[in-house]
This record gives structure tokens, C-alpha cells and sequence, in this order.
């Protein structure tokens, strides 16, 4: 039990409870914020996933459908399988097809392989790749595998890039020593966990030496450059890229990169976009001249059976030379997508902005807040996710969304189940409050139902006690109100514990009296009415004053009992609603409690709850017609034990002449 109240003591929500609102909503914000960090650490790789995939799909959703009339690719298909032959073809077969884009006056020949063997025929196909107008060649450095590999001859490097701006290795796959004077471009992708190429690598350092990617190589080799020079300079701004690549036969091209120094592939265009033509069709000259002449090719293999085949959010199997295309198109364009530097603290200032939307919505009135606070929990994420669609479809800038929408869930969350909470609280506090002025049952009706005009009460049979603190009012005349409320608190307090022992409750406190209800008219109900009464007078009477002020009788108390049936519930206007208990067995118990002081008997009987204790043989007081009643009523005494004869000598001297008289 201790161990549990020392972790309750340090329950988050215990604690928010404690503090004031606005200060308990504060902590749950704080708490949003640590539970989002922590989530995102632990689960990085799988909410990373999730986060590009979502945010890929505004791409997908507002696409651009334009054809690309600039670039073509040039596809080794099943089609091209089945009439040159299985891959890969010899080189006599290549230097066919790079002949045939020459004929069809290609502008630039950009090949997504690399021909690392020697093999018969490179000389035909070197001297028909130095022919074109332009052809750059891939090599792979390989970047995600701790396998050594040093195949072919890495040439073509770019200066004035320093090694530390980003991936090294030492591995790779080039093309023979052969190929030398064929300029080259790397085609080393970024897998991500789920097969995903999200990103490349926009240069790489094998050996010291800086190679850049085949589409930046195939921009610089279109410019017929004689020395290939770029610089890496910071972004500027918020909205500015990280880094920008720049390269100085291009000047005012800026290639935004990341800080790892890698490019980011946009998905914006259709697949549709992008004009294929099988390489046998091209070799057997079945392709309109319109389609290649001046047009930059990419040549690569999108038949299954040769490997080249990832996943993107269009297709589970997009031939890896489409991506190649895609990073061109972009660079040609200057419509490269990328993170900008301020991206962590712009998704910081949108977290903000939510959690003092959210603060305001839980600050609200309950209705509001209720029901505001889970759909700000399922709208905010959305709105995060639109305005990363909405930046990256209109301004290529990959923003991101995950921290913010799981920081507002977090928040929403958390300040629901403290808004919750805190009217659970307050609604136990209202019935608790309720609770002693009223019985349980009302007080919980009260509580969780609606006010209303009309009465609510229903009969019932009830057994009923009325005790009265005779004498009070002169006791009170004659002492300070600090000690005559002292006397009657301790009375109530007393009567309250004694009477709940016993099964009943306190149905109302009157004036210096205490009525007090059994459920049931049977002798159960009769016989704990009864061991209430004779315990208050064993109890109460011998702790209250025994020497009364002078000219003052002592206080004393009397007692009458009684069942039958009653009306209970509630009456009034639903602004003032009062709880009552109504009826003739109501009356008989208040008459038959004030008749105790004319018989000096301190406990009195009425007949029904005399009838069920016949095995304890009252003693019958006579008949009276009791004040305001029409039928005389019998009442009894409890049978005398020496504590009651005690008492009743201690109040003869108390006894007084009255009006009526026993029939």
C-alpha cells in the first residue's frame, strides 16, 4: 500500500491534478513533448519509413503530367532479350546500339552500367562511345557493404570538393582501364530499410578522390568542360537548402544538397512521363527519328531478370534506370526537392503553434474541450501532412511531419485524459459535497441526472427514527453560539456514526434533531431502529454536559420510532429543487418523539414497530391522540432494563403537567 502511494505521488497525471489548470496543462504539453522525442528515438528506422512513405504521397496525389520530352530512355527489355541475346551482350552488341543513337543524332549517351571486364570488341565499342556527341558510363563505389572490392579503374574525379563533405570508401566496380577517356558518373544509391531509394549520393571519395554522380557527370560533360571544378557553399535562410553544389561551368546552377552531401529524388513526375524505347527497336532503326535526335538517353536494363528493380511510391518494381531520369529531369529543370536548414526548428514553431491551439481548446468550456480535444487529436496530424504535401508540391521542399503530428497526438491525448480526469474529480468532489447534506442515493441522482420541474418521488416502505435534543433552545439562549454549535455538531456526529453502524441513514438534520431511515417495514429494520436508539442514549446522553446553566433542565434526549409507508423524492422548481420525506409515518415518529418528554419514557414506540418486537415485550404507554391526527395512536415503551429505569428516574424530576391526557 505504501509502495503505491509512493508511485501515485509521482503519477504525472496525480501530480497535474494537484497543480493549478493552466500549470497542469503546461506539464502534460511537456510531457507530449518528451514522450514524442523518446518515441521517435527508439522507433527512428520504422516511423523514418513511415514518415517518407506518407510523405512521398503528395507527389503521388498532385502529380505532374507532363511529358518529359528531353530525356529518353533507352530500355534492355525482355523484348531486346529475346532478339540480341541474354545479358550481358557483348560489346560488339553495345557499340551496335551506341552507333544507332549516333545515327539518330543523340545529343548525350548517359549508360547505367558499367563494363568492368575486357572483353572482345571493347575497341569497337570505345571508339563508338568517343564518336557520339556526347557518353558518360557508370562505376559503382560501394558504399553500404563491408566487402572489399577493387574492380576496374575509378577516372573522372571532380575538384575542389574536400573528402570530408561526404561518403568515403575504398570499394568499388569501375570499367576497365580501357575505358579511361570515357567520362564517368557513380551510380551508388542509398537503400533505405525497406528497399527504397529515397536519395544518392551527389559525389563520393574513393581513395581521396572526389567522383561525382552520372547525372551531375552528364551535366558536366554536356557543357564539354575541360576541367571538372565545383564548391560546396552553406545555405542561406530557413528555407534555404543545407548545402548547394555548385559547378563552375555552370554558373548560377545551385544543386541543393543534405548535410551528408546527398541528393533527394522527386517523385512529382508520372511514370508515363518518361519516354522508353526498347534498345532493339532502336538497333533495328524501328524508332521515329523525332523521339531521339537531339534528345539526352539513359541506357539500363529494366527486363526483371537483371536485377535493376526498386521500389518507389508509384510501383513495387520501378526499373532503377527511371531513377536516373528522375534525378536529370530535376537537375535540368532546378526543381531538385531537399530539406531546408531551418526544417528541425520550423517543425519545432508548428509543434508550438499546435500546443497553444491545443492549450486554448482544453481551456475551453467542458462541452468544447470534450469533444474538441479527440478531434484536434485526428485533424491536427492531417494539417501537419498537408502543409509537408503542400510545400513539396508547390516548392520542392521536403519539410517533414512526423514530430509535429505525433507531438499533437501525444498533446491532444494527454490533455483529454487530464480534462477527464480533472471533471472526474470535480464531479466526485460535487458528490461527495453532496453527499453530506443529502443520502447517497439522492446524491448520486442529483449528481448524474438533470434537474426538473416535475416531482420525482415514489413510496416506499420505510422505518423511521426522530431524535431530539430536548431542551436546546434554552441551552442555546443562555450560552455562546460557538459552544451550542460545538454540542449540536458533536450530537449530529454521534447520532451519524451510531445510525450508519446500525444499517440506516440520515435522512435529514432538523433544527437541534436527527431523522434517521431503515429501508423495509419488518423486524429487521425495527430491531437496529431500536439498537440505535438505546445506544445514543447509553452513548450520547452520557457525554453530553450534565450540569446545565443555572435556572436551565438538562439536556436530554428523546426518541421516537416508527415504519410505515412514505413518499420519497424530490419537489420544487428545477432551479430549487429540495429533498423530502413525505407522509403519515413521518408525522406518527415526529409526534411520538415529542410525547417522550410528557411520559419521561427517553425511548417511545409507535404500534407497527411495536408489532415486530413483540419477542421483546414493550410496555404499552397508553393511547393518545397525538397533535394534528384524527385516530388515536398507542405507544409503547422498551421493555425496562436497569439502565432505562436508571434514566427514567433521572428525568422525573424533569416531568410537567400537559394538556390531553390518556384515553
Amino acid at each position: 500500500m505504501n509502495k503505491l502511494r509512493t508511485l501515485n505521488q509521482f503519477n504525472p497525471l496525480t501530480v497535474a491534478l494537484r497543480l493549478l489548470p493552466g500549470r497542469g496543462r503546461l506539464l502534460m504539453l511537456a510531457i507530449a513533448a518528451l514522450l514524442t522525442m523518446g518515441l521517435l528515438t527508439v522507433f527512428s528506422s520504422g516511423l523514418n519509413t513511415l514518415e517518407e512513405r506518407l510523405g512521398a504521397q503528395g507527389w503521388v496525389m498532385f502529380p505532374d503530367e507532363t511529358t518529359e520530352e528531353r530525356i529518353t530512355i533507352v530500355a534492355i527489355d525482355e523484348q531486346s532479350l529475346a532478339e540480341v541475346g541474354a545479358w550481358p551482350w557483348s560489346r560488339t552488341d553495345m557499340a551496335r546500339l551506341v552507333l544507332a543513337l549516333n545515327d539518330y543524332g543523340v545529343q548525350l549517351q548517359l549508360h547505367d552500367i558499367s563494363y568492368p571486364e575486357v572483353r572482345d570488341g571493347d575497341d569497337e565499342f570505345i571508339a563508338a562511345l568517343q564518336a557520339s556527341r556526347g557518353a558518360v558510363i557508370a562505376q559503382l563505389p560501394v558504399t553500404q557493404s563491408a566487402e572489399q572490392v577493387h574492380t576496374g579503374l575509378m577516372t573522372h574525379a571532380l575538384s575542389g570538393v574536400s573528402c570530408d563533405a561526404g561518403v568515403q570508401t575504398s570499394s568499388f566496380v569501375a570499367s576497365h582501364a580501357g575505358f579511361a577517356s570515357i567520362p564517368k558518373g557513380h551510380i551508388a544509391p542509398i537503400f533505405a530499410s525497406d528497399g527504397s531509394v529515397r536519395k544518392v549520393h551527389a559525389f563520393v571519395c574513393v581513395d581521396g578522390q572526389v567522383y561525382p554522380t552520372l547525372v551531375i557527370s552528364a551535366l558536366l560533360q554536356a557543357t564539354n568542360a575541360t576541367s571538372w571544378n565545383a564548391s560546396i557553399e552553406s545555405g542561406r535562410g530557413w528555407f534555404g537548402p543545407e548545402q548547394v553544389l555548385r559547378l563552375e561551368s555552370y554558373p548560377g546552377l545551385g544543386i541543393p544538397l543534405d548535410n551528408d552531401g546527398n541528393l533527394r529524388i522527386s517523385y512529382r513526375d508520372l511514370p508515363e512521363n518518361f519516354l522508353a524505347v526498347s534498345a532493339a527497336d532502336v538497333m533495328a532503326g524501328r524508332v521515329e527519328r523525332e523521339m531521339l535526335q537531339n534528345a539526352w538517353v539513359l541506357i539500363g536494363g529494366t527486363a526483371f531478370g537483371m536485377g535493376d528493380i526498386v521500389p518507389t511510391p508509384y510501383n513495387g518494381s520501378t526499373p532503377g534506370v527511371e531513377l536516373q531520369a528522375r534525378l536529370l529531369g530535376s537537375l535540368l529543370d532546378t526543381t531538385m526537392p531537399y530539406t531546408p536548414r531551418g526544417a528541425e526548428w520550423l517543425l519545432l514553431l508548428m509543434a508550438a503553434v499546435f500546443a497553444g491551439g491545443l492549450y486554448a481548446l482544453a481551456s475551453a468550456r467542458e462541452r468544447l474541450s470534450a469533444y474538441g480535444l479527440p478531434v484536434a487529436a485526428i485533424a491536427l496530424p492531417i494539417v501537419a501532412l498537408s502543409i509537408h504535401w503542400q510545400l513539396l508540391v508547390t516548392q520542392e521542399i521536403w519539410l517533414g511531419w512526423l514530430f509535429p503530428s505525433v507531438y499533437a497526438l501525444f498533446a491532444a491525448s494527454l490533455l483529454l485524459l487530464l480534462e477527464q480526469s480533472r471533471v472526474r474529480v470535480e464531479r466526485s468532489r460535487v458528490f461527495g459535497n453532496l453527499n453530506s447534506y443529502l443520502p447517497s442515493d439522492v446524491a448520486r441522482e442529483i449528481a448524474y441526472s438533470l434537474p426538473s420541474s416535475s416531482i420525482n418521488a415514489k413510496r416506499c416502505d420505510v422505518t423511521l427514527l426522530s431524535a431530539d435534543l430536548r431542551n436546546f433552545s434554552a441551552f442555546s439562549e443562555a450560552r455562546p453560539p460557538e459552544e451550542s454549535a460545538a454540542l449540536l455538531h458533536f450530537f449530529f456526529v454521534r447520532a451519524t456514526e451510531i445510525v450508519e453502524s446500525h444499517g440506516g441513514r440520515i435522512q435529514e438534520f432538523m433544527g437541534d434533531a436527527v431523522l434517521a431511515v431503515w429501508d423495509g417495514q419488518n423486524q429487521d429494520a425495527a430491531r437496529k431502529a431500536l439498537a440505535s436508539a438505546q445506544e445514543m442514549m447509553d452513548s450520547i446522553q452520557r457525554d453530553m454536559p450534565q450540569q446545565p446553566p443555572s435556572g436551565l433542565e438538562p439536556l436530554a434526549l428523546g426518541i421516537g420510532i416508527e415504519q410505515g409507508p412514505a413518499l420519497v423524492g424530490s419537489i420544487g422548481p428545477a432551479q430549487r429543487r429540495t429533498h423530502t420525506l413525505l407522509g403519515e409515518t413521518l408525522t406518527i415518529t415526529l409526534r411520538i418523539q415529542e410525547m417522550t418528554a410528557e411520559l419521561a419514557q427517553p425511548i417511545l414506540l409507535g404500534e407497527c414497530v411495536a408489532r415486530q418486537l413483540i419477542d421483546l415485550q414493550p410496555e404499552s404507554q397508553g393511547s393518545y391522540l397525538l397533535d394534528g391526527l384524527r385516530t388515536p395512536h398507542t405507544l409503547f415503551a422498551p421493555a425496562n432494563d436497569e439502565a432505562t429505569q436508571r434514566r427514567a428516574r433521572q428525568e422525573q424530576r424533569n416531568l410537567r403537567v400537559v394538556a390531553g391526557g390518556r384515553s
